[in-house]
């Protein structure tokens, strides 16, 4: 996919791959002519209900507990605007480009539905903004998960009506001028345009679809880092034995173990049982269990999530095929707070074993290596203090590892007496994912590091990891400064680039 491509969106076949062109390529997007109907046809069902004088919630009454206050007709836009002003209140760092973009493009796919009764003129100037990245300042902090992200989503939409500052193309300006330089004008919103545009869940659903992508490339680069370090450690095959895995019957499991058999095909550092050790210990042993399990987690994560990207989650909905609207609780977060919660600790457990191997690689007792993988124990000290870095980011994704999906605060005079925190699991397994790809860069380094002082011939897989590492960063002869080494395999794995190297040589499975 290139990144001029343009991406058409009519709320129902959002991928991962779209996402992420938009996303981080810039791609643009359009809407298909479908969509353009539809909402069309939405927006006429809203005119109609106001012109029949109908009790619609949003449409014709207050919000949340004012939803029983009437709203006349000629006050519809002062509704509106005041629903967008009043809601923006989050608090906190402004969300990060790439959460902002997957934000505006989620909630477009939404609206392209045909079930929120927006008019047309205002989802196609959205869709400039996004196309032209323009940029709302969104806060991070302020949202329950129910009734969906409205206080992010609230931000989002300030600027659409040319309030407060955007970031454009890199710039920091007054949305007006903004706007005025793309040749739009702010938009003056009408019946129920405010309500469809903020009442929806695209806050967490763009950080969750932000880590399953994040958590995909983490669970193949933790496959091959695990490999090198089977090696390093002159590691037992046969507990990868296909038979094996089948007997169990667990997919993850037996995909890991078929991976970890091809990184190795061809490896002269790997053992069989009775060579060196009989059997080796968990963190080697159990690889397969281990990241097979999370493969699994990430599996059902994944699922989830990619409906989200593509769900009808304002309130009240309209279905004009059966001249109805109806009125529920498809803004509530619960699917993705358990979602984001299961893969937080399902990723955490990757950080954890890979810093286990980590201290293997480094405590000479366990490995028959150099201690801290320095030939000048003493005068250098190696990787040492690499372990100890591990261990408090591992130390720390427990404490994130909590799930936020189990509390609850009543809200809105107790109407809205349940709430999902959904936007906290997300932003949480956002930052779990950065800490485990910190802690799997350890690994990698200590890793490649321990096979210097072999003389082997490496597997077909990790022979390509070892030398990724080695165009940037050279041996540790003498000590140097660790986190830049840390800073470079991060980047490496974060980047994609250690996945998509090894998957030139290795057909690697998630």
């Amino acid at each position: 996919m290139t990144k001029n491509q343009i991406i058409y969106i009519q709320g129902e076949e959002l991928t991962y791959d779209q996402f992420s062109a938009v996303v981080y390529d810039k791609a643009p997007i359009q809407l298909t002519q479908t969509a353009i109907e539809k909402i069309h046809s939405s927006r006429q069902f809203v005119k109609q209900l106001i012109d029949e004088e109908k009790t619609v919630y949003g449409v014709t009454t207050g919000f949340g507990k004012f939803s029983d206050v009437v709203i006349p007709p000629e006050q519809a836009y002062e509704l509106q605007l005041n629903l967008i002003k009043s809601h923006a209140c989050g608090v906190g760092e402004p969300l990060t480009e790439p959460v902002v973009r997957g934000m505006m493009l989620l909630r477009i796919n939404a609206l392209a539905k045909g079930y929120s009764g927006i008019r047309l003129s205002t989802l196609q100037t959205m869709i400039e903004m996004l196309n032209q990245e323009i940029h709302p300042i969104i806060p991070s902090q302020g949202s329950l998960g129910a009734s969906g992200d409205l206080a992010p989503l609230s931000h989002m939409c300030l600027p659409l009506l040319g309030i407060g500052d955007v970031i454009h193309r890199g710039n920091r300006k007054p949305a007006q001028q903004a706007l005025r330089e793309i040749g739009a004008e702010p938009v003056r919103l009408e019946a129920k345009e405010g309500l469809a545009l903020i009442n929806g869940t695209q806050m967490m659903c763009s950080l969750s679809a932000l880590s399953a992508i994040a958590a995909q490339n983490l669970l193949l680069a933790a496959d091959i880092i695990s490999a090198m370090t089977v090696e390093a450690l002159e590691g037992i095959t046969h507990a990868y034995h296909p038979i094996l895995h089948q007997v169990r019957g667990q997919r993850g499991q037996m995909i890991t173990a078929g991976n970890m058999l091809s990184l190795l095909e061809g490896s002269g550092y790997v053992t069989r049982p009775g060579e060196k050790r009989v059997q080796d210990p968990y963190s080697l042993r159990c690889i397969p269990q281990v990241h097979g399990a999370s493969k699994d987690a990430f599996t059902y994560v994944a699922e989830v999530v990619e409906k989200e990207m593509n769900a009808a989650t304002d309130n009240p909905l309209i279905f004009t095929e059966m001249s109805e609207v109806i009125s529920g609780g498809n803004f509530h977060g619960q699917p993705l707070a358990l979602a984001c919660d299961f893969l937080t600790i399902a990723m955490s457990e990757i950080a954890n074993i890979s810093e286990r191997r980590t201290e293997r690689l480094v405590n000479p007792q366990l490995s028959g290596l150099p201690a801290f993988l320095t030939r000048h124990g003493g005068l250098h000290s190696g990787y040492m203090i690499l372990q100890y870095v591990a261990a408090s980011l591992v130390s720390e994704n427990k404490t994130l590892s909590h799930p936020a999906s189990v509390d609850s605060i009543p809200s809105s005079a107790n109407q809205e007496d349940h709430v999902s925190m959904g936007s906290i699991s997300a932003k949480k397994c956002w930052n779990i994912l950065e800490n485990v790809s910190k802690v799997l860069a350890i690994e990698y380094l200590c890793a490649a590091q321990a096979l210097e002082f072999g003389r082997k011939t490496f597997g077909n897989g990790t022979k390509v990891a070892y030398d990724l590492l080695r165009q940037y960063l050279p041996p540790l002869d003498r000590d140097r400064e660790g986190h830049q080494d840390i800073d470079i395999a991060s980047k490496l794995i974060q980047n994609g680039a250690l996945v998509s190297v090894v998957r030139e040589k290795v057909d690697l499975m998630i």
